[in-house]
């Protein structure tokens, strides 16, 4: 039965889904500004258009904790990789490294992740 299944997948057409992969975090730049952060993100994702596409990113504490999250509107099939920023990130103090990850909207996170250690 589940070979029929597959077959069915096949035949429709919708191996497409996944052939974009995940969204991977090539490059951060972190960047102090007074009180709060500024990163700069680039990711890199083979977005096909709004059905698959890189969505967001996320900037990760240790812990766990999310700190700030760049939801990305669009797809971006045509500029790859691609930068995109958030200002006003609040660290808490003795957080000395952070995380970022992305997300796209079919495979959800699991692509390459970027850790910074961050220059107080």
């Amino acid at each position: 039965m589940r070979s029929m299944f597959v077959a069915l997948v096949l035949s429709l057409g919708l191996p497409h889904l996944a052939a974009a992969g995940e969204a991977d975090v090539i490059e951060v730049a972190a960047t102090r500004m007074g009180e709060t952060w500024r990163f700069d993100v680039t990711v890199r994702h083979a977005d096909t258009g709004w059905d698959h596409y890189a969505d967001a990113w996320e900037i990760v504490a240790p812990d766990g904790t999310v700190l700030g999250t760049r939801t990305l509107f669009h797809p971006h099939v045509a500029e790859q990789p691609f930068t995109r920023s958030l200002s006003g990130v609040s660290i808490p103090d003795g957080v000395t490294e952070v995380t970022i990850r992305a997300h796209d909207s079919v495979d959800g996170y699991g692509g390459a992740e970027k850790t910074v250690t961050l220059e107080r």
